[in-house]
């Protein structure tokens, strides 16, 4: 890469003078004259038909306004009641029947939340109860009652366009892979290792709660706030259930307080949008704690894992991944396939079979989660590697440096690495926490232990980012891109990258929020693609706006613009710099005036070759790779078996870090996150109904959770495609965490725990 003068750079983050003097606006602040508020009467059973709902009394209540129900919504001319993007499985309200507990049956929305609260109280809902499936396993065999006897494919994504309508069974996708002969390796091992392992569903837990509000303007155009991390699908989702042009909805996303994967495509946007239309006045629903537990969750896996050892060597491996995606798909479908294809590790194991199914249960959703269900294949994967390696009597870190795939080979679906810098990050890992020194002694009696893993995720592919940038003759920059600033630092990114590009400073950088009236298309933030996607596009966008800025002083100079430089809002003639001009010089040179704009627009789209439907394998699945490793230290109470970690030391290819600094952040936070996963988080369900479905019941890591060391520690193996080299790294410091963990658990107890979290 060429020498920067802001990337690579840890420039302070564009909106923190905002944030910390509480000057920035999330959609729960937006006051609007005559505005209702929403409260939902949800279901008590996890699997019943609604025989009578008797609303009458709530809609004569004061303050009421409107009273809706699922049969309602059915009503709409040229409404689709059902949404999902991945089928449309899932009613605005239900309808016929519940199919988990907390399933949205009633909405009210008033004056004020308190008269919405208390209508609910005036809706008598009487149920049938009918059979549930509440076991993920149990959910596949043929006896388990249906949850959903027809489904209908969402066809929004071109990733998912494969999906087809399907029923009478709870598997909704299976994804597979065959490379090599499997049976063969089995069959002449020296040995078998058989593991199952299990992780539990848990929540998101942002601080911010889902949150939408919605009113009809005075042009007849629908306008919606949200707390949404996919502002461009959900006016697209809202175009199709209300059959209305999408120039017609306009879609805004102020800052989030995080998401984490919850907020991906449409939660409460069909509801409040059709009680806006309803009523014709501005209409907020925001989710309360417990709402939000019982709206979205991560899958619960359970991960039967199968590998064949032949003279020391690892010849083949079976993997079984069963999800549980609850009771709607939501975006089930994607995560079994996109992770579900490296469910065998990044490893070079020449024999490999995959089987992982998308399976519904009478439980909450579960849908995108940070690492999008790959850290829950690298719990078990990497266990097993390290059961192995111990069996074998070969050290950790140097079994895996045997199998780690090297730049250019093949993965386990034909597609070969690049820019994958996973050898470097076992070998920074094992070094930054001293990997070769003796085992830490055992100290007031609680022995200690180190554990390692490694692990890899595949960027969402296709995809699709535009940016546009506009200059003005000051030198100013606006970029807009539909990028959701969610705490990530996303608008630092695309700011150093547009300032990069045109040689001015990070100051003069303005990042537009995501509007979907003047913000092109995005897939979605999510998947660390954006830095990548939308960087990609935001360069390409500035480098139009910097060609026409050079052919206007290339001509007033009588140079070639080859010849040209940008830097520090001035533009230089290479070799010469006393040949140059200022922007606003430029601007007058190409316009004769300061009064008028340069605008540059450009699309980041990437592409796979498509599965072949037989074998899963393709010569290329994704874009890139995020390689990653972890390595901890842990101390166990014998008597109470409570592990304390002592270091946590988190490692991730990023490519070129934009912002080290903030990249670092990036690593810190996903570790510490899935700190919170490993140790005591998870959903307790009893009947399908959530036992812990709040914070006073639901424990996350705190700062007294906290490792005593946590280092992160950056691989920059750069992305020749990336924008300056740069890949993404908002997932990379969680994924490895889980197994890790549970590794140093082992060396320092001797005991394997196969089921998170692991709690005394």
């Amino acid at each position: 890469m060429r020498d920067t003068a802001v990337v690579g750079k840890s420039v302070n983050r564009a909106d923190a003078s905002q944030k910390v003097t509480g000057q920035v606006l999330h959609v729960g602040n937006i006051e609007m004259p005559g505005m209702l508020h929403v409260a939902v009467l949800r279901s008590p059973h996890p699997h019943a038909r609604i025989i009578r709902i008797e609303k009458s009394r709530a809609e004569s209540r004061e303050g009421v306004v409107a009273v809706l129900t699922g049969s309602d919504v059915a009503a709409m001319p040229g409404v689709d009641p059902y949404f999902g993007p991945a089928f449309r499985d899932q009613p605005i309200l239900a309808i016929d029947r519940v199919l988990h507990v907390g399933d949205p049956v009633v909405a009210v929305a008033a004056e004020n939340l308190r008269s919405a609260q208390d209508a609910l109280e005036l809706v008598p809902v009487d149920y049938e109860p009918l059979p549930a499936v509440l076991d993920v396993l149990e959910a596949t065999r043929p006896e388990s009652p249906v949850v959903h006897e027809e489904i209908r494919p969402a066809l929004s994504f071109a990733d998912l366009a494969h999906l087809r309508p399907a029923g009478k069974s709870n598997v909704c996708y299976h994804y597979k892979l065959r490379k090599g002969d499997v049976e063969k390796a089995f069959s002449e091992a020296d040995r078998i290792f058989e593991d199952t392992f299990t992780s539990p569903p848990s929540q998101h837990v942002p601080m911010e709660p889902h949150v939408t509000l919605a009113f009809v303007d005075e042009n007849e155009r629908l306008n919606v706030w949200s707390a949404t991390q996919s502002p461009s699908f959900v006016r697209t989702e809202l175009a199709n259930i209300l059959g209305l042009p999408l120039n017609r909805i306009r879609v805004r996303v102020p800052y989030l307080g995080g998401g984490y994967g919850a907020k991906v495509y449409a939660k409460l946007e069909p509801l409040v949008a059709i009680l806006a239309l309803i009523t014709r006045r501005p209409v907020r629903y925001s989710l309360s704690r417990e709402e939000e537990f019982q709206t979205i969750t991560k899958h619960g896996v359970v991960f039967k894992l199968k590998t064949a050892v032949k003279d020391g060597l690892i010849t083949g491996r079976e993997c079984r991944v069963y999800w549980d995606t609850g009771a709607y798909a939501e975006i089930g479908p994607r995560i079994v396939h996109k992770s579900g294809y490296t469910s065998a590790g990044p490893y070079r194991i020449p024999n490999v079979s995959i089987d992982s199914y998308c399976i519904y249960t009478n439980k909450p959703p579960a849908g995108a989660f940070r690492g999008f269900g790959v850290p829950q294949l690298i719990w078990a994967y990497e266990s097993q590697m390290d059961i192995i390696a111990r069996a074998l009597g070969v050290d950790p870190v140097e079994f895996r440096m045997r199998y780690a795939l090297d730049e250019g080979e093949p993965f386990a679906t034909g597609t070969p690495v690049q820019a994958f810098g996973l050898r470097a990050c076992i070998r920074e890992a094992a070094n930054a926490i001293g990997w070769s020194e003796p085992k830490p002694k055992t100290t007031a009696g609680k022995p200690r232990g180190k554990g390692i893993a490694a692990g890899v995720k595949a960027v969402l592919t296709p995809s699709i980012s535009g940016a546009i940038v506009i200059m003005s003759a000051d030198g100013s920059v606006n970029v807009l891109s539909s990028t959701v600033e969610m705490g990530q630092g996303s608008e630092t990114a695309m700011a150093q990258i547009a300032a990069e590009e045109l040689g001015v400073g990070f100051d003069k950088v303005h990042i537009v929020q995501p509007d979907t009236d003047v913000t092109p298309y995005d897939t979605i933030t999510a998947g660390s693609r954006s830095t990548y996607h939308m960087g990609n596009a935001v360069r390409m966008a500035a480098a139009k706006v910097r060609k026409e800025l050079f052919a206007a002083v290339a001509s007033k100079l009588e140079v070639s613009p080859d010849d040209l430089v940008a830097r520090d809002g001035r533009i230089f003639v290479r070799g010469s710099e006393e040949r140059r001009m200022t922007i606003p010089q430029a601007f007058l040179a190409k316009f004769g005036s300061l009064g008028t704009t340069i605008t540059g627009q450009a699309v980041c789209q990437t592409s796979t070759i498509p599965m072949d439907p037989d074998t899963g394998l393709s010569e290329k699945c994704t874009e890139y790779w995020f390689p990653s490793a972890t390595a901890a230290e842990v101390e166990v109470d014998p008597e109470t078996g409570k592990v304390h970690v002592l270091g946590l030391y988190s490692v991730g290819d990023t490519g070129t870090a934009i912002n080290p600094k903030h990249c670092e952040q990036q690593l810190v936070g996903g570790a510490i996150a899935h700190l919170g996963q490993t140790l005591f988080e998870f959903l307790s369900l009893e009947d399908g109904q959530i036992l812990n479905g709040t914070l006073l019941d639901y424990k996350i890591a705190s700062i007294l959770d906290l490792p005593d060391t946590i280092k992160p520690v950056l691989v920059q193996v750069p992305h020749e495609s990336g924008p300056f080299g740069a890949k993404g790294v908002g997932e990379t410091g969680g994924l490895t965490v889980s197994a890790a963990i549970a590794n140093a658990v082992e060396d320092a107890v001797g005991v394997r725990i196969k089921e998170l979290p692991l709690t005394p």
